[in-house]
């Protein structure tokens, strides 16, 4: 029986103005769940439910608070084979991704579940006799959160969890091609005892979301937006919610470049550049996009790689496969028209391109009615080319070289994202340079540009996001406020930089 799931406002089932079926993209007919898609107005209505919710909620003692993050983390790894086989039904990712998946949102609850206690303010020293000065953290208010579904529970629970735990409301928005996941990983996070109306859960359609958040916001009823998806989505969040003088989370799309050093290990290369170019079929934010190697080793890597890739296995995603189909068709669609920027002077290294299917296996495979797609290699990329310049969500991966470390890193820096990088070296001096001169706001040394653990800052600048960090202690920033409070028990005024006692040196004094 087909799933039917919807919007879930103050732990009641919201009204649907609309269905989407929810399909599984390595069997296209086969529907996962039917959505109940809601409009604008429930999603404003969930924010006002939120704010009425979190003034209580915000009262709880934080260490109390973090217990009930621990209880999420202990049901989700206690329903963790059955929420990463939802994964991997609902969205094609491999099986052994989702698990890891999965395994991020304990990881990330293990982290925070501590923050609790941590939820540090400092006393500070005053210039003046018989005052104190102190700093507090203090909850927000209400955060709208939305998330893509290229990785539907883990990357929202950077933003759910630590925005719970600061003691917030949140109204959360999954994207609808991923619903049945998201659905699943809610269920799990009200089962902790989190109070009704603290987690809301709305499915809507972008425009839906968009009018509904700006309801929302000129009711006052968010005081923080957090966002992955898109470049283009982002800067319209990022415009709308300036417009109400605050700053949105923002994570956004990547070019993530890799650049491979005349001594980089070269094997270990091609496996990192491997994972990061076709892991999750090419549809990570992190996911590699250009490959720039050394004129010196290019011919050998590109031969190494050209074969990994012929090699690598493409298939069901509940088998032992290197990646499976594409998201959704829409992503299809796009994948198709990113296949339409190679050019003559380009070479394809890597065999097929094109969608697999009878007329176009992939060696014994021939994709039946999903949407799995050739992954593609394409050498002689030039820093002018669309190819090289804009994000290419999907399985295709440019090369192009360089003679210097300037160079590279200039090339690095030159489509004007700045998410992850990677650099192949055994020279530290080159990875101290490449990192300091690299735009991204996540270096790896050694390891694909898709590595990430619970407790580093996450996030990008320029065209990959606003500054904005997620993951570990960083991201604590954006569900707090900093609050100063300065307490005088002299019992008379004393004026900041006027009352101040002076002591006077002589300057003049020599030995």
């Amino acid at each position: 029986m087909t799933r039917q799931i919807g919007s879930v406002v103050g732990g009641k089932d919201a009204p649907a103005t609309t269905t989407y079926d929810s399909t599984n993209p390595a069997h296209i007919t086969t529907v996962v769940a039917r959505v109940g898609l809601a409009d604008a107005d429930t999603f404003a209505a969930a924010c006002r439910t939120a704010k009425d919710a979190q003034k209580e909620w915000a009262k709880v003692p934080a260490p109390v608070r973090g217990r009930v993050i621990a209880s999420i983390g202990r049901l989700v790894e206690e329903n963790a084979e059955t929420l990463a086989k939802l994964v991997t039904q609902e969205i094609g990712k491999p099986y052994a991704e989702a698990l890891g998946e999965v395994r991020e949102i304990v990881d990330t609850c293990d982290f925070f579940l501590g923050e609790g206690r941590r939820l540090y303010g400092q006393t500070v020293p005053s210039e003046m006799p018989d005052k104190n000065l102190f700093t507090f953290r203090n909850p927000i208010g209400v955060a709208a959160v939305i998330t893509a579904g290229n990785f539907p529970v883990a990357v929202p629970s950077w933003y759910l969890i630590p925005a719970l735990l600061c003691g917030n409301a949140v109204v959360w928005k999954p994207a609808e091609y991923a619903a049945a996941s998201a659905h699943a990983f809610y269920q799990l996070i009200a089962a902790s005892g989190l109070p009704e109306g603290v987690l809301n859960i709305v499915f809507a359609d972008g425009k839906s979301t968009f009018e509904g958040l700006e309801k929302a916001l000129n009711d006052g009823t968010v005081q923080k937006v957090g966002f992955t998806g898109s470049s283009e989505v982002g800067r319209k969040i990022g415009e709308l919610t300036g417009r109400h003088l605050q700053s949105a989370c923002l994570e956004l799309g990547g070019k993530n470049p890799m650049v491979v050093m005349p001594d980089a290990d070269l094997d270990l290369a091609v496996e990192g550049a491997l994972f990061a170019g076709f892991g999750t079929a090419g549809q990570r934010c992190t996911s590699l996009g250009t490959v720039i190697v050394h004129e010196d080793v290019h011919d050998e890597f590109v031969r190494r790689f050209a074969t990994a890739v012929k090699n690598a296995r493409i298939g069901d995603p509940t088998e032992d496969v290197l990646a499976g189909p594409l998201l959704d068709q829409k992503f299809a669609d796009r994948y198709e028209e990113f296949l339409t920027w190679i050019q003559p002077h380009h070479q394809v290294i890597s065999g097929n391109i094109g969608r697999i299917a009878h007329t176009n296996p992939r060696h014994d495979f021939t994709g039946e009615d999903g949407l799995y797609y050739h992954p593609v290699v394409v050498d002689g990329v030039k820093p002018t080319d669309q190819l090289f310049l804009e994000e290419t969500f999907g399985p295709i991966v440019g090369v192009t070289t360089f003679t210097t470390l300037d160079e590279a890193i200039e090339l690095a820096n030159l489509p004007g994202y700045g998410l992850s990088s990677s650099i192949y070296t055994t020279n530290p001096s080159s990875a101290f340079r490449f990192r300091e001169g690299i735009s991204a706001g996540m270096v790896s040394v050694n390891n694909s540009t898709s590595g990430a653990e619970a407790h580093l800052p996450f996030g990008g600048n320029g065209k990959s996001g606003n500054g904005s960090r997620q993951s570990g202690m960083w991201v604590l920033d954006q569900f707090t406020r900093w609050q100063a409070m300065n307490w005088d028990h002299s019992g008379r005024l004393q004026k900041a930089q006027m009352d101040v006692a002076e002591i006077t040196p002589d300057l003049g004094f020599r030995l």
